[in-house]
């Protein structure tokens, strides 16, 4: 399983991710959870999921996690 997300936060092999599912018509949480093991991390710039400004910012992190 992989997250690719803005790595606008530290996240390391080792750490527990923790997943929270959200409802995006109420942004509320819906209290669904997943807690998973991070197995690795890759760091890269080369994703144009977001902007210009936060991609030069923080650079992007794919997480491997079990």
């Amino acid at each position: 399983m992989f997250e690719l997300r803005l790595a606008d936060f530290e996240c390391n092999a080792g750490d527990v991710l923790i997943l929270r599912e959200g409802d995006p018509e109420t942004k509320e949480y819906t209290g669904r959870v997943l807690e998973k093991p991070v197995t690795y991390v890759i760091r890269t710039k080369n994703v144009k999921f977001w902007t210009k400004e936060e991609i030069e910012k923080y650079g992007f992190q794919i997480i491997g996690f079990r």
